[in-house]
């Protein structure tokens, strides 16, 4: 689904770029949030981002998201 190697994904994981849901048996559930985030991680290692400046990409784009929506609340 994302062209990425799971060993990569494994590492993405550990340096908690993503949290997968896991099953009652430990199965990763990887939701459609949790793709998005890999599209993102891998268009932004193509930009020659190392895994640091991806993480610091991926919070400040959550804070974007969050403040949108407090304004779009506010303006409600």
């Amino acid at each position: 689904m994302t062209s990425l190697q799971i060993q990569n994904i494994r590492v993405y994981e550990r340096r908690g770029l993503l949290e997968p849901a896991r099953s009652e048996g430990g199965t990763r559930l990887y939701s459609p949030a949790d793709i998005e985030t890999l599209h993102r991680i891998r268009d932004l290692l193509a930009d020659g981002l190392n895994l640091a400046g991806i993480a610091r990409v991926l919070e400040l784009e959550l804070e974007v998201a969050r403040l949108q929506a407090q304004v779009a609340r506010l303006r409600g």
